[in-house]
């Protein structure tokens, strides 16, 4: 017999409850507990479940063979650097995003490069037509023989399908739209995300068949449905962007064959999306020179350096609170560095709103770049411009102190690179850290120190 329940589930967070609440516990939002009636079959006859599997057995940790891993080429390399080097084999991958940022343009351009490349590719789509899909991969000037596309949101169907085509990559486009026959309930809800995504997990380690599947984003950023999806996947992948940006980023935040916070940086344009190779070049690349509020962080982004442009402007409030507007930089930082150059530095930062910008769309987490921060709105108070030749990395803390960072020989390498002449940096002790030659190194113990050897009062 089938077997009902009764469950509460919030349609903003997907928060599942067995009772009912006026105010969602977990995101807030009120009237949102939605009630759902769940019922769960009886089991078919007909065993749709992945074939291949057996009954595991414990083998001992000395016994177990160790054998490298042999990862399929990504022809993407921006994707590749992502995912820690290629796509592994029975890897299951999870790619969230904002509508319209370009997840599904840029995963019919991996789709088509991986089936030339490896061979055949599932592509399983639940909220296009076939027609579309292929009217976008003409428009992207896409060929590729051996890319199959499915419109289907049955999870047996699609099962069938697999085992009728073989793909080494499966594509499911999205799996909020997937569902199970065997749960009477709407497709996108916690119970048919959790039982479509358990399905598709057996079926990558089993068969070997890496599968990405690509998930519908909530008000807040995050991935919608239950936060076990994020467990059940190998690797999880954030598309970033602004829409009305041309750069994209892909950030992953989970990867279990890989290094995490890992980022790759496309440029969307009318042929696609574009990989950016040199991304310190692209977002500095319409710089105004000697432009007051203007500095040159340099952030790291997982493994890979990179030079931002933070602008900082600064002006008399014409109401009582004066304002703090972060675009790219975390708000508790910009309040922090206002409070340590208001009480450190004597700046009557009260009497001014200040906005603060990264250029290119970034979004920066890291304290390395609180120095060129403090730097920026200095700048911007004094009417003073940062030398043009000039890249500023270095933590600020309380007191005023400019504090290490990691990887600082990995950043001013990069900086050279770029063409800066100059850094400033935090105080260094001897031999310590692997520094570029060719570079003049400024090296300060507070911000004070700083803003006396960069922005020097007017004579």
């Amino acid at each position: 017999m089938a077997k009902k329940r009764t469950l509460y589930i919030c349609s903003n967070c997907g928060k599942q409850s067995p009772g009912y609440f006026g105010r969602c516990p977990k995101c807030g939002q009120f009237d949102t507990m939605k009630e759902h009636i769940e019922e769960k079959k009886a089991p078919a006859k007909q065993n749709r479940q992945p074939v291949g599997t057996s009954r595991a057995q414990p083998q001992r940790l000395p016994d177990i063979s160790k054998t490298e891993e042999v990862r399929m080429a990504v022809p993407i390399e921006e994707f590749s650097r992502v995912l820690g080097g290629g796509l592994v084999p029975g890897s299951i991958v999870l790619l969230g995003g904002e509508p319209g940022v370009g997840k599904s343009t840029l995963v019919i351009e991996l789709s088509a490069l991986l089936a030339n490349a490896i061979g055949p590719v599932l592509y399983v789509s639940g909220e296009e037509s076939a027609r579309q899909i292929k009217m976008r991969a003409d428009r992207l000037g896409l060929d590729a023989p051996d890319l199959y596309l499915l419109t289907e949101t049955n999870l047996g169907n699609i099962f069938d399908q697999i085992h009728e085509v073989d793909p080494a990559l499966v594509i499911i486009d999205s799996i909020q739209t997937t569902y199970a026959e065997e749960l009477n309930s709407s497709p996108g809800l916690v119970s048919q995300v959790r039982e479509c995504a358990t399905r598709l997990q057996t079926l990558a380690k089993s068969t070997g068949r890496s599968v990405l599947m690509i998930g519908h984003v909530t008000k807040d950023g995050s991935i919608a449905g239950p936060r076990v999806l994020e467990h059940i996947v190998d690797t999880v992948l954030y598309l970033e962007g602004d829409p009305f940006q041309q750069y994209r980023l892909l950030r992953s935040v989970k990867n279990r064959f890989g290094a995490t916070s890992e980022v790759g940086v496309f440029e969307m344009r009318g042929q696609g999306m574009v990989q950016v190779p040199n991304p310190s070049e692209a977002f500095l690349e319409e710089r105004v020179i000697n432009a007051s509020g203007s500095a040159i962080a340099i952030t790291m982004e997982g493994t890979r350096p990179l030079l931002v442009e933070l602008q900082a402007l600064t002006s008399p409030t014409a109401f009582g609170n004066a304002r703090r507007t972060p675009n790219g930089v975390d708000i508790n930082r910009l309040l922090l560095i206002s409070a340590v150059l208001t009480k450190r530095m004597g700046l009557k930062l009260w009497e001014h709103d200040i906005f603060v910008n990264v250029i290119g769309g970034m979004k920066i987490n890291e304290p390395a770049s609180d120095l060129a921060m403090a730097v920026a709105i200095a700048s911007s108070y004094y009417d003073r411009p940062v030398p043009a030749d000039l890249a500023i990395v270095g933590e600020v803390g309380l007191s005023g102190e400019v504090r290490r960072v990691g990887q600082l020989g990995a950043r001013l390498n990069e900086a050279q690179k770029i063409g800066f002449k100059r850094a400033l940096i935090p105080k260094m002790r001897k031999g310590t850290e692997d520094i570029p030659k060719g570079i003049d190194l400024i090296q300060v113990r507070n911000v004070g120190d700083a803003l006396r050897q960069i922005l020097p009062p007017d004579k």
